[in-house]
C-alpha cells in the first residue's frame, strides 16, 4: 500500500512537471547586438498609441507567480511600401504594475535589486529585422535594460488597416540575468535553496501605431 502511494505521488510530480514545462513560454533567441535598420527617405512614420499599447509580464518562483504590466513612454514604427522596416521604443520602467496592486512588490521591482528605475528610468527596444520562418513572422531587436543590450527574436502577428498597424507578439520569455538582473537567481547564487526566483520573465507585447 505504501509503495502504491509513493508511486502515485511520484507520478503526480512528474505529470505536474511535464505540464509546467509545456505551459512555460519559449525563450526568445538572444544574441549579440545587431545593426539597426537605416530608414530610407520613402519611409512613413507611425506613432505609437500609448493608450492602446502595453507590455504584459509574468515572473515565477517556487511558491507561485506574479504578473502585471509596464507602459511605453513613446515609440515609432518605420513603414515602407506597407511593411515595417524599423522602429524604436522607450519603455517607462517606473510604470511597472502588479496585477494584484501590491505596492510592496512594485517597489521591490523598481529597486536596485531588480530594475533600479531611479538610475535606469527607461528600457529601450530597436527593431533590427523581420523575417518569415516556418510560416511565422519573427521580429528581432536590440533590447536595452540597465544599460545592458542584447538582441532578441520572437514571433509576432502584424495587421495593417486604415493607416493603423498593430503588432502583437506571442508570449515569450527572456533570461533576466543576461541583462544583469540577478536578485535571487539560482544560476548566480548557489545557496538559495527553494528561496529563488526563476531567471525567466515571460512577456507579451501589443503595439498599436497610426500614421503620423
Amino acid at each position: 500500500m505504501k509503495n502504491s502511494f509513493k508511486t502515485i505521488i511520484v507520478a503526480t510530480i512528474i505529470a505536474v512537471s511535464i505540464t509546467s514545462c509545456k505551459d512555460k513560454a519559449k525563450e526568445a533567441a538572444t544574441t549579440d547586438v545587431e545593426d539597426v535598420i537605416d530608414a530610407s527617405a520613402a519611409t512613413d512614420k507611425y506613432s505609437v498609441n500609448l493608450t492602446d499599447s502595453k507590455i504584459i509580464w509574468k515572473g515565477f518562483k517556487p511558491t507561485g507567480t506574479h504578473n502585471g504590466t509596464v507602459n511605453l513612454e513613446n515609440g515609432v514604427l518605420d513603414v515602407e511600401n506597407g511593411k515595417i522596416n524599423g522602429g524604436t521604443f522607450l519603455i517607462k520602467m517606473n510604470t511597472i504594475k502588479d496585477a494584484d496592486s501590491s505596492a510592496k512588490l512594485e517597489g521591490h521591482l523598481k529597486s536596485a535589486d531588480f530594475f533600479d528605475v531611479e538610475k535606469y528610468p527607461n528600457a529601450a527596444f530597436e527593431i533590427t529585422g523581420l523575417n518569415e520562418t516556418e510560416g511565422k513572422t519573427m521580429l528581432s531587436g536590440n533590447l536595452t535594460l540597465k544599460d545592458v543590450k542584447n538582441n532578441v527574436t520572437f514571433p509576432v502577428n502584424i495587421t495593417h488597416k486604415n493607416n493603423t498597424i498593430t503588432v502583437t507578439s506571442d508570449t515569450f520569455s527572456i533570461d533576466r540575468t543576461k541583462w544583469n538582473v540577478q536578485y535571487k537567481s539560482k544560476s548566480i547564487f548557489s545557496d538559495l535553496g527553494d528561496k529563488f526566483i526563476n531567471d525567466e520573465i515571460e512577456l507579451q507585447i501589443s503595439i498599436k501605431a497610426s500614421k503620423s
